[in-house]
């Protein structure tokens, strides 16, 4: 599509910010108007949150278009990429909406971008043993999981593990990830200003609709009741297919063992957010 970039777009995307990720006072400045021109649905969700059920929901209620706004998923761990939101927000991407969805920590830098373009993020509060069992099972069924760890390599051998073998490598590799996924987040919302809309599974699986017309209320996008429900019966029919399979809590259960338990928690500790939250992200 057709677009053009103004000569203070042209010079916010190749003047670097430091390495921090802090923009310049006249940067931060223009981002924060730009950011106002369009509106978007930014999630932020772990994987095995629901955040592909919800991102879909979304997009079918306001009409969006789910966009990549990261360089490329390769690179798993999100950092979002600035050309993309300045393209947006300058009539570029897409005619429609546009809606995200990035497994993207709160580390500085990214804090420092959502915060200079006036994002509003949304996180999915899950407990850890629940999404490394989703996860598992996505490994065991889907071939192409297996090419895309979360920042990480899965070993090609994983389909010949015992569940020994897997219960381990998940806690002891990505179970990291998530601890510090959930205490970044827990900590930007100790600030006084923060921009996040923290979201509990719990509440998804009791009641999906009100979560979708919270979401989309943060975001700056007015809705209703009665729409968000009609959205969810549609979708429900295709919930295989957009990775929302079982939508249990505690089915940990059969996976892992209490020393693994043991384990998050003791990742968990280290950090005051998250053993703040002990109870509600291990299960």
């Amino acid at each position: 599509m057709q677009f053009q970039l103004d000569q203070a777009s042209l010079q916010v995307v190749f003047d670097v910010p430091d390495n921090e990720g802090c923009f310049t006072p006249p940067q931060r400045a223009y981002l924060q108007t730009l950011g106002q021109r369009r509106p978007n649905v930014f999630l932020a969700f772990p994987p095995k949150a629901a955040g592909t059920f919800l991102r879909q929901a979304v997009i079918e209620l306001i009409g969006g278009d789910l966009i990549r706004v990261v360089h490329a998923q390769g690179g798993r761990d999100a950092q979002p990429y600035l050309p993309t939101f300045v393209a947006y927000f300058n009539g570029g991407i897409t005619d429609q909406p546009m809606v995200t969805h990035v497994h993207m920590q709160a580390l500085p830098a990214n804090i420092q971008f959502i915060e200079a373009l006036g994002l509003r993020p949304i996180v999915m509060l899950r407990n850890i043993p629940d999404m490394l069992a989703s996860y598992w099972d996505m490994l065991d069924q889907d071939p192409a999981a297996l090419r895309q760890g979360l920042n990480c390599a899965i070993p090609i051998t994983w389909t010949n593990w015992s569940d020994a073998a897997k219960a381990d490598f998940l806690v002891d590799i990505m179970g990291p990830w998530y601890a510090s996924f959930y205490a970044t987040w827990l900590e930007y919302g100790r600030e006084p200003q923060n921009r996040l809309c923290l979201l509990r599974y719990g509440d998804f699986i009791a009641d999906p609709a009100a979560v979708l017309e919270t979401m989309l209320r943060h975001s700056g996008i007015a809705t209703s009741r009665d729409t968000c429900e009609g959205v969810i019966d549609a979708l429900e029919i295709h919930r295989a297919e957009l990775r929302f399979n079982k939508g249990v809590e505690g089915r940990a259960a059969g996976y892992f063992t209490d020393h693994h338990r043991m384990r998050l928690e003791r990742m968990l500790s280290h950090y005051p957010a998250t053993k703040a939250r002990r109870d509600e992200l291990l299960g």
